[in-house]
């Protein structure tokens, strides 16, 4: 098979393409852009998901970044065995057809125990006293001993947080180059999550996102120049783009306002108590996916929903098929949020009594996604913490913002203009019949540009 590079380009959209990305804007002239029509979910774990397997979240099961388990009556986010995805990846279809197929998986997500012969991912350490420490989880084992001895221990508070920098896609480019040169992998699948920062921070202004625009066109030039070094067939993707925002929506405060949340107070800070809730949501970015414990409530929730403003789309089980969203995991409802809109996780209604997740970044424990974790409240106050870190004190780094009117962008809903849409773009020159653009694909079909690629002559 052809040797093959899939670059995701986390956020990039058509309108990004310009001045500030030179070589992005040369490489998409000279080869073929292809628009992706957005896919519900559009967010990362889902739309990674669909790619990899041509199959929408009906068939695999990734509805959102997260969901509520509904027997361990928990919200879980971010989970990260590839077990989760259950349907058959194109590394699996591939090794079928050629034994000697070989897959590099570099922080795409569900990269744990998965069937793919490399892969790394991030993985903090988390020590009995309460520190997380930064690190990556590898495929082999001793390929993230190796990578961190070359390229330094990955750098996880500049892949999320309010540290957020090129210097974790930096990383993840060196180690993809490091472990292509070891190992020669027929595919290799790269995770660049940089414009995710800015654009979630600041939307579409290029006053504020120029400078990260050109770090992330550098990158870029980097891995395409390596891979034509290696005569490899190279798709540069996007999973979604980000849109403009102004207006977030806290469902959970509305329903508790109604009754329906279940709220436990410990050491006078509020919790949510999913299991025990009438109905929550469960937000992720621009959608959110509604749990109903009641059965008897439904017709409440639904109320509440179609009176609120920013709820553009509300789809219960039977619209959910149509939408290919239909599955065990997916909530009850799932609400799309209308252009300008998006959803919080919050549900208390003091900010004196959040939960102390709330001031910190902390993936897993928030029941939803949280985008203002990219933003500090001091970096006095952060600086204080450090020293304490240092000293050897005990110390929470509890700087994180609770004023979700900070974002200014966001995806998810499949609602939006063209020029936010994600692309592909496949080195098949422009003006070849291979090249002629055929204009928008479904999430879908890029599974099959993927599998195209690798049995080129």
């Amino acid at each position: 098979m052809q040797k093959t590079a899939v670059i995701d380009i986390v956020g990039l959209s058509s309108n990004l393409i310009g001045e500030h990305t030179p070589f992005l804007k040369k490489y998409s002239a000279e080869n073929r852009l292809t628009a992706i029509v957005p896919m519900l979910p559009a967010v990362t774990t889902s739309v990674q998901s669909t790619y990899l397997t041509g199959e929408w979240p009906a068939a695999h099961g990734i509805v959102g970044n997260g969901w509520y388990d509904r027997q361990d009556a928990e919200v879980k986010f971010w989970k990260q065995s590839n077990k989760l995805v259950l349907a058959e990846k194109i590394w699996e279809k591939a090794k079928r057809e050629d034994p000697s197929f070989t897959c590099s998986q570099m922080f795409w997500w569900y990269n744990m125990y998965t069937s793919a012969d490399y892969s790394v991912t991030p993985r903090p350490n988390y020590l009995a006293d309460g520190r997380k420490m930064p690190d990556c989880y590898s495929h082999p084992a001793e390929l993230r001993d190796e990578l961190q001895e070359r390229l330094g221990t990955f750098p996880l508070f500049q892949f999320w947080g309010p540290g957020a920098n090129i210097k974790s896609t930096q990383w993840i480019a060196d180690a993809s180059m490091l472990t292509d040169d070891k190992y020669d992998p027929t595919l290799t699948l790269i995770y660049l999550p940089h414009l995710d920062y800015c654009l979630q921070k600041f939307g579409p202004d290029f006053q504020l996102i120029a400078g990260e625009l050109r770090e992330l066109d550098r990158v870029v030039e980097q891995l395409v120049n390596f891979y034509k070094k290696k005569k490899a067939g190279i798709l540069l993707l996007s999973e979604y783009g980000i849109a403009p925002v102004s207006k977030p929506i806290h469902l959970n405060r509305l329903f508790r306002e109604q009754g329906l949340l279940q709220i436990r107070v410990e050491r006078g800070l509020e919790l949510l108590d999913p299991g025990a809730s009438r109905a929550f949501a469960v937000a992720d970015h621009q959608v959110a996916h509604i749990y109903i414990n009641d059965p008897s409530a439904t017709g409440k929730v639904r109320e509440i929903l179609e009176k609120t403003p920013g709820v553009e789309e509300i789809l219960d089980k039977v619209g959910q098929a149509a939408r290919h969203i239909d599955h065990e995991r997916s909530g009850d409802f799932v609400v799309s949020a209308a252009p300008g809109y998006w959803w919080t996780y919050y549900f208390w209604l003091d900010d004196k009594l959040a939960p102390d997740y709330a001031r910190v970044v902390d993936i897993h424990k928030k029941p939803g996604y949280d985008p203002v974790e990219m933003f500090m409240t001091s970096k006095l106050r952060a600086a204080y913490k450090l020293l304490r870190k240092k000293a050897g004190f005990r110390y929470v780094m509890d700087v994180i913002p609770l004023d979700a009117t900070l974002i200014k962008g966001s995806h998810g809903s499949t609602n939006t203009s063209a020029g936010y849409w994600p692309v592909l773009i496949d080195d098949y020159k422009t003006g070849t019949k291979t090249g002629t653009d055929q204009g928008p694909i479904q999430a879908t079909e890029v599974f099959g540009r993927i599998w195209n690629t690798l049995h080129r002559s």
